[in-house]
């Protein structure tokens, strides 16, 4: 099995995945708790720790949810920042983990924004916390990113926190490696299953790369069983 991907090849095989049985929301769960991991193993108590956890509206997003709710339960200070309203997260997975945080109300503080509701409203939370997750972006982003995304990414790479991207560096393209206006500058970056392609020679915005299995079967990625 090749062990770099693209990410056509990556959605291929979590496809095959969730024909095989193995739930998007399971990959989510396994995503989420592998980022939370991380985290606890490098700073090993998180009690009154500050995070705050940067999240898009797709799966990548959700799998800061995830990761948000699992942080939680260690004793850290969790804020969940949302890049758009709640009403716009893309999938059903992800709308449950959100749904998850959201009745979390002693341990987790949210915050919804729009292009009215700017990022710059909570720009203390971003650059006075102890550690940012980046769950802005996945291996789906193309082309030029939205304000609110590219001004979320300046002010997360403006602070000392120590930086955790998921999957990969937002603004970072998957495939190419090319940055997309502003790409995050991550301390070390966790991408799941297999190494993207457009990480390899990133450091600059990777950091070190992590790779987390999440639980997909080997045999999502055999061709012949297609």
């Amino acid at each position: 099995m090749n062990e770099v991907v693209s990410p056509q090849e990556m959605k291929r095989i979590e496809d095959k995945a969730s024909e095989m049985g193995v739930a998007p929301v399971l990959l989510m769960e396994n995503a989420g708790r592998s980022i939370a991991d991380r985290i606890l193993n490098r700073f090993t108590d998180l009690n009154d720790k500050s995070i705050c956890i940067i999240c898009g509206t797709g799966n990548n997003g959700g799998d800061g949810f995830v990761a948000g709710r699992h942080l939680a339960v260690y004793g850290a200070k969790v804020d969940v920042i949302l890049l758009g309203p709640e009403n716009a997260i893309k999938t059903a997975e992800a709308r449950a983990s959100w749904r998850q945080i959201r009745a979390m109300t002693r341990t987790i503080s949210i915050y919804a924004l729009n292009e009215e509701n700017k990022v710059d409203n909570i720009r203390e939370i971003i650059v006075d916390a102890e550690i940012v997750v980046d769950a802005i972006l996945g291996t789906g982003v193309e082309g030029d990113l939205r304000p609110l995304a590219a001004r979320a990414i300046s002010l997360i790479n403006s602070s000392s926190a120590y930086k955790i991207s998921v999957d990969i560096p937002s603004g970072l393209d998957p495939l190419t490696g090319v940055v997309h206006t502003i790409a995050v500058e991550a301390d070390v970056t966790v991408t799941f299953h297999k190494m993207k392609v457009g990480l390899e020679g990133r450091m600059k915005q990777t950091g070190e790369v992590v790779v987390s299995r999440i639980g997909i079967p080997m045999e999502a990625e055999m061709q012949d069983l297609d």
